[in-house]
């Protein structure tokens, strides 16, 4: 049985939240959990994140049944979903000379039979917290990442680099995108947590692991309330999904 607790909030300086999320209802057939961090200028970002979760959402829950129910399969239906929710942000933004530009990141988790198939584009994040340890399942898609990877900078100087929200990659932006797609163990009590930036660029991963470790039905209110005693710069967006 899954248990998913979520929680969206402003944060203290932005103006609206443009991040966005779904979570299935226990009981539904298809264990679906999305969300995004939009970006772009008048109300742009907001309709990037939600247009993309909506689409990728209806796209799995859409094609879930007569997809064959093997590795490959589930693999190629995550990646499909996201191809087509960057299609239709990107046609949307041609509407409008306001929504050009616009974009989001997406992460995406299905769980099926112990397993957890991920999708994933830009820098929110994935942690998976399995006994005494938690993982980053996702790589950030950002500038600062990739000069990490390449040993120009380390990871504690990265934390601080100005140029630390540039994306190398977004859903949206372009006519063609390549998301992270792969697929993780989700055992019992293994802990899942999804989140946008605006939490973990306030809040540390022991932090993190601490808070959902405790509790994983106030940890969504707990560290939103902690990243916006932090600073709360951004929308802050976090999914505790646990294999009870």
């Amino acid at each position: 049985m899954i248990k998913a607790y979520a929680r969206t909030d402003i944060g203290k300086l932005r103006e609206m939240n443009q991040d966005y999320y779904y979570i299935s209802n226990s009981l539904d057939e298809v264990q679906l959990y999305i969300l995004a961090d939009g970006m772009g200028g008048y109300n742009g970002g907001e309709i990037a994140s939600s247009l993309a979760v909506q689409t990728a959402k209806n796209y799995i829950i859409n094609n879930f049944k007569e997809t064959p129910k093997d590795r490959d399969s589930i693999i190629q239906l995550i990646g499909s979903s996201m191809e087509y929710a960057n299609m239709v942000v990107f046609e949307k933004a041609k509407e409008s000379k306001d929504l050009q530009g616009m974009g989001t990141t997406l992460e995406i988790c299905l769980i099926y039979n112990n397993k957890v198939y991920i999708g994933h584009i830009g820098d929110s994040r994935i942690y998976r917290i399995r006994r005494e340890f938690i993982r980053k399942l996702t790589q950030d898609h950002s500038y600062v990442q990739k000069l990490v990877k390449e040993g120009t900078i380390t990871k504690e100087q990265a934390a601080h680099h100005p140029q630390k929200n540039m994306l190398m990659k977004a859903l949206g932006c372009n006519a063609f995108i390549e998301p992270d797609v792969m697929v993780k163990g989700f055992l019992r009590d293994d802990i899942l947590i999804m989140c946008s930036d605006g939490l973990s660029n306030m809040i540390d991963q022991e932090t993190i692991y601490r808070m959902a470790k405790k509790d994983i039905e106030q940890a969504p209110k707990d560290l939103v309330e902690l990243a916006n005693k932090n600073g709360g710069y951004d929308n802050i967006t976090i999914v505790v999904i646990k294999n009870i």
